[in-house]
């Protein structure tokens, strides 16, 4: 098949899949694909951005892997259209594609005599073998707003420094799991093997390395020892990437961030050895604390990234949750400090009882907490350590940031553990450093309020 055949095909299953013609950014995508262009490449030809191409991209896939029931990609689109085309011998002196039980498509719409057609049946298709993408677990991304430049770390650290361990930290309902579906939505085709597994309800690291290799190879008995092995040459010797969310499930409650519970203590070593051993692949991380393995002194010697997400102050999140006075959304989204899920919480809330005016609710002149919220900040509030909530009482009696010195002089903890319980609140997103004429820190807005009126 030469370009123009190509096209003509492509065009015809997605007008018959969507009932538009393929417009010009898919046809640059398509030529560019079919001639063996990165997309980078395919973006600096045709004058587009990188972003813009891979978002075109992925699209496309989606629509051409509906319309024929099988997993297209980047990296398959010309072996899957070669093998199309040459399937079956004619029966007919035109090219005719069969898609499905009662839809004709005509792939040589200028009746040129073929000597083979085309025959895709969604119940009786040869399928070549797909990635094997996994990602059952991970969660749908309706809107996602202005996180570009996350993106494009996200991108940098994994496509081209090949980074193999990736931590992306911040506090719950930040956006933290949405950000990393969005760069693997974006960039599926980057890679042979994608598995998503959450850690919500953490099992032994044993049970989880078998489940990996069972996306792979099914029911294949191994040892222990012979599985890891297995593993770490699957990440060898293919492109993958692996993302645990919910990582903080595994460390220890009542006790300083990052610190293992005993039954998990096996996936320090696992952390380590992903970071330390030699291959192509990723492992990313999702996690509301930072444990010792997500950082690094020398990034040379062992390439660790670590991605913090601060709040997103965007209007934009705040469309379509029936709220009014637009004029009034950056105030609110500043009072809540740009965390998506306490303000869908909070715009539950307005629009229930004030109608939807916000003008109205930040008239309250207060911090609302809803009972969502509530909840959440209790769970949080009890896996701090014993040290960590003496310090965050401390600063619940105050509004502006403290410094060091004036914790010290105000709660009865050594120097050490107030030091050690100031880092772990910042592990945990909770307490931010402040560079004034001396260091500040500063508890969360909304965990203060929680903790002064429910603690």
């Amino acid at each position: 098949m030469n370009v123009t055949e190509v096209l003509q095909f492509a065009d015809d299953l997605v007008f018959s899949q969507t009932g538009k013609h393929l417009d010009d950014s898919q046809q640059v995508v398509v030529k560019g694909v079919w001639n063996g262009k990165t997309y980078e490449e395919i973006a600096d030809q045709s004058n587009r951005s990188e972003r813009h191409v891979r978002d075109v991209g992925y699209k496309l896939w989606q629509i051409l892997s509906e319309k024929l029931g099988e997993n297209i990609h980047k990296s398959n689109f010309h072996s899957t259209f070669e093998r199309l085309k040459s399937s079956h011998h004619s029966t007919t002196q035109q090219q005719v594609v069969n898609i499905g039980i009662n839809s004709n498509i005509n792939l040589y719409p200028n009746g040129s005599k073929l000597d083979h057609h085309i025959s895709v049946n969604t119940e009786d298709s040869l399928v070549i073998k797909s990635p094997d993408h996994d990602l059952t677990l991970a969660p749908k991304i309706i809107n996602f707003y202005n996180r570009e430049t996350e993106l494009e770390t996200l991108s940098n650290w994994i496509l081209k420094q090949n980074s193999r361990l990736i931590s992306v930290l911040g506090i719950s309902g930040i956006g933290k799991t949405a950000l990393v579906k969005r760069f693997i939505d974006l960039n599926l085709d980057q890679f042979e093997v994608i598995i998503w597994r959450s850690l919500k309800y953490p099992k032994p690291l044993e049970l989880l390395v078998k489940d990996l290799l069972n996306i792979i190879k099914p029911e294949e008995k191994q040892t222990i020892d012979e599985q890891f092995k297995e593993l770490l040459d699957l990440l060898t010797n293919k492109k993958c990437l692996i993302i645990l969310d919910d990582v903080q499930n595994i460390f220890s409650p009542g006790e300083f961030a990052g610190q293992y519970q005993p039954e998990y203590h096996s996936y320090q070593n696992f952390f380590t050895l992903i970071t330390e051993t030699q291959h192509q692949s990723s492992l990313i991380l999702i996690s509301q604390e930072q444990c010792a393995e997500m950082e690094s002194l020398d990034e040379e010697l062992y390439p660790v990234k670590c991605l913090e997400l601060s709040g997103l102050y965007d209007t934009n999140i705040l469309n379509h949750k029936g709220l009014e006075n637009q004029e009034c959304w950056l105030n609110l989204i500043n009072l809540y400090e740009g965390n998506s899920s306490y303000l869908k919480s909070i715009a539950i809330l307005i629009k229930n009882i004030f109608d939807g005016d916000v003008a109205e609710f930040l008239a309250e002149n207060e911090l609302v907490i809803t009972q969502k919220m509530r909840s959440h900040f209790n769970q949080l509030y009890n896996r701090l350590s014993q040290v960590e909530q003496q310090i965050v009482l401390k600063f619940s009696q105050f509004e502006q940031p403290l410094s060091r010195e004036t914790l010290r002089e105000s709660v009865e903890l050594s120097s050490t553990d107030l030091i050690n319980g100031l880092q772990s609140l910042q592990q945990r997103y909770l307490v931010a450093k402040i560079k004034q004429d001396k260091i500040m820190f500063k508890l969360s807005s909304i965990f203060r309020g929680f903790v002064k009126n429910f603690s």
